[in-house]
């Protein structure tokens, strides 16, 4: 069975204002014992596997997991590699914030592994960067570019956030420029959600936070895909532009329901069976997850077996991220019923307001549906 394997590193220098990951700036154990921890948590998934997996992708995320030095890494993908057979051309990416790297380590990440970088750099506006309260300059990410190509990257990626407070539609199109002339492999475009929990939702609720009104929070995704598709890149996800031939691995994924094992603290797992598929999470806090590992046991917080329901409302709201949409054939192979069977009915008026289609025995969000997605994905939980 090939498996996605996703590695959660949930500490950082500084919490961005904006950020609901799982992380946080004081850590209760050092980089080597969260590896150790790491390791055995491995050596048990690949133990208490019902099949033989080969890991066909490996990905750090956080957090910040550039803070994990070098070796550190290298020893977990050499762990990926004895207990879940890593494939010798396998994607594997670290998550980099451009103010933890040099050259010589950038380096040495590649010299262990590393095949993929995915840049933070988040805007190329100072102001910006200090109101997201992110701990690197625009001179920095683009050092960091560059240094990554010295090293030898071939596969980079570059995360911007747009509709950020004070940002108007001119001043994101300048960011897109600046990141499509650095001509990365890919690039990743959030609008902002402010979520709960966060610094920047008390200061919503303050009436401290000046966003954008919504039609120019629409215009900031209609340039993105006319910048960046002018310039050679493919819209293949809702928020994703990658050029030909790298898109994601790891990503797609996720959003075609690929079985993923998830490791490290707050880390959540995909496997296919039994039934419609399980989804299970480990504990968010550190100690839980390190306590578990110590004792010998899986550190688990969540489980829970899909029905057949959850899993075809998953097949359709992930699928539909995909620009290519959902493959109707594949959904009536794995379900038994069509889509006409089992939403029809519910979906009608979604066709008559112009935001589904189908095309060569795809349904996908129509230009118009990409806007209000998550009115359609309402649809199917």
């Amino acid at each position: 069975m090939d498996i996605s394997l996703y590695i959660h590193y949930p500490f950082c220098l500084r919490k961005c204002l904006y950020c609901a990951f799982n992380s946080v700036e004081e850590p209760p154990c050092s980089p080597e014992e969260y590896t150790e921890a790491l390791l055995r948590e491995m050596e048990i998934r690949a133990r208490t596997m019902v099949h033989e997996c080969t890991a066909v992708t490996l990905y750090f995320g956080g957090g910040t997991p550039s803070l994990l030095s070098p070796s550190l890494v290298g020893r977990i993908v050499e762990a990926a590699a004895a207990h879940f057979s890593l494939r010798a051309d396998a994607e594997i990416t670290l998550e980099c914030n451009p103010g933890t790297v040099d050259r010589q380590r950038l380096g040495s990440y590649r010299a262990v592994g590393i095949n993929r970088l995915s840049l933070g750099v988040q805007s190329f506006d100072d102001g910006m960067l200090r109101r997201l309260g992110r701990i690197h300059t625009s001179r920095e990410a683009i050092d960091a570019f560059m240094l990554a190509r010295e090293a030898g990257f071939t596969n980079l990626g570059i995360d911007l956030i747009h509709s950020l407070p004070g940002q108007t539609p001119a001043m994101w199109e300048r960011e897109l420029l600046r990141a499509r002339d650095l001509s990365p492999e890919h690039i990743s475009v959030y609008g902002l959600s402010v979520e709960e929990g966060t610094p920047f939702a008390v200061l919503e609720k303050k009436g401290e936070l000046s966003l954008p009104g919504e039609d120019d929070y629409v215009r900031m995704f209609e340039l993105s895909a006319e910048v960046l598709c002018s310039g050679g890149f493919e819209h293949y996800e809702i928020s994703n532009f990658a050029r030909p031939g790298f898109r994601s691995r790891h990503n797609t994924g996720y959003w075609k329901r690929i079985p993923c094992q998830g490791l490290g603290a707050g880390a959540h797992s995909f496997m296919p069976e039994p039934a419609y598929g399980v989804r299970y999470a480990n504990p968010e806090k550190v100690e839980e997850y390190l306590e578990a590992l110590e004792n010998g046991d899986l550190p688990c917080s969540e489980q829970r077996t899909l029905s057949r329901q959850e899993a075809m409302a998953e097949k359709m709201f992930l699928g539909l991220r995909m620009i290519e949409g959902v493959n109707l054939h594949s959904f009536e192979a794995e379900f038994g019923l069509s889509f006409q069977e089992a939403y029809g009915a519910a979906c009608a008026d979604l066709f008559t307001a112009g935001l589904l289609e189908t095309r060569d025995g795809f349904l996908r969000l129509s230009p118009r549906g990409l806007l209000l997605s998550n009115q359609v994905f309402f649809r199917f939980l």
